[in-house]
């Protein structure tokens, strides 16, 4: 199967800058804090130059998002649209739709966008495991597709080879996220990680949800780079928190509650659930940088200060504008009856305090 890399542009700039110098109310509001930073961030226009010729301006394009209550997604749809508008789209004929975390409704609004004969589809879709019929439903109604973020099965892609249809995934690969996560927490050593002196390392893994592989592989990815590392490791407790903060809180509490100061090292899924994970340690008088390593992933503003404050060790840029950009411009070139490669694949990029405060200065 081959795959396409697309060049982080966002990283690229990140680079020259530094060699030069949403459910209850703490859902909701991590998810206002991630809509006012893509209201406040620039768009930034990379590889697909806007068609002056406006053919874009009469096309119809389809977005179905898993769930807007995501911290994450609400950056990438902000993103988007905003992008897709730029490159010639009218704002009136982008319909981006909330999936509610429910199939069902997901469903019902994928049928509305094929009979409302949209010229493209983009499918976040509430289970990945479901793909196999949203792709037929696309390529029965003779719409190109674009899977983002969350990457179907690998038998799902190879049906895209090999009967050469007009589908695509883009996103990131997980398994570096799960790496970066798992190198930061190993460049502390094991004498600043072993705080109860067993010899080993001591974790608790918040996951995301059950059907994401990003979960499965962030999970996989993080603990594998401290045993090839050679730290002997243990897991006390693991929870699914669904990639919301008060999940998050939840599951951290419980485990504090259980295994007290023997928490060493808190492993989040995503930055909105470490927000949480870090609200429990503090509660029980933990110090995290301290006594407790937390990292997470998606390198929100709030995990980004927390990163410059030292209570996160890290996190990981998923870069949402190369993403959806990527995927943008792999909707355009269906549309003008171009070929996408089927797996597109855009970068993480691994943030510490060395960079984070670039990183924030851009996001801001």
């Amino acid at each position: 199967m081959k795959k396409k890399t697309v060049s982080a542009f966002f990283l690229a700039i990140l680079m020259a800058v530094q060699a030069a110098g949403c459910g209850n109310a703490s859902a909701a509001s991590a998810n206002e804090e991630a809509k006012q930073e893509a209201a406040e961030t620039e768009t930034v226009v990379f590889e697909t130059e806007k068609k002056e010729d406006n053919v874009l301006a009469d096309k119809k394009i389809g977005v179905c998002i898993y769930q807007f209550d995501d911290s994450f997604m609400t950056l990438f749809r902000c993103e988007l649209e905003s992008y897709l508008i730029n490159q010639g789209f009218s704002k009136e004929n982008i319909f981006i739709l909330d999936g509610k975390n429910d199939m069902e409704t997901q469903t019902r609004q994928l049928d509305k966008l094929i009979a409302d004969g949209v010229d493209v589809l983009i499918m976040n879709p509430v289970k990945p495991s479901q793909a196999g019929e949203i792709t037929d439903k696309a390529v029965a109604a003779g719409i190109p597709l674009v899977y983002i973020n969350r990457d179907p099965e690998k038998t799902e892609v190879q049906r895209w080879v090999d009967d050469d249809w007009d589908v695509t995934y883009v996103g990131c690969d997980d398994g570096q996220s799960g790496i970066y996560q798992g190198e930061m927490i190993a460049d502390l050593g094991l004498e600043r990680l072993d705080r109860n002196g067993n010899g080993r390392v001591d974790y608790v893994m918040v996951k995301g949800d059950a059907e994401s592989n990003a979960t499965y592989l962030r999970t996989q990815y993080s603990v594998q780079v401290l045993t090839e590392a050679g730290f002997e490791v243990n897991c006390l407790a693991e929870g699914i928190g669904d990639w919301q903060q008060e999940e998050g809180r939840r599951i951290v509490a419980e485990a504090l509650a259980q295994y007290g100061d023997d928490v060493e090292v808190v492993f989040c899924n995503s930055d909105t659930m470490a927000v949480g994970a870090l609200e429990s340690i503090e509660a029980v008088g933990r110090i995290p940088g301290e006594d407790i390593y937390v990292v997470g992933v998606d390198a929100l503003s709030k995990a980004l200060e927390s990163v410059l404050e030292g209570t996160m060790v890290g996190t990981v840029l998923n870069d949402h504008f190369s993403q959806s950009h990527a995927a943008a411009d792999a909707a355009i070139r269906y549309i003008v009856g171009e070929d996408n490669e089927h797996y597109i694949i855009c970068d993480y990029v691994k943030v510490t305090k060395e960079n984070a405060e670039d990183l924030l200065d851009m996001v801001k």
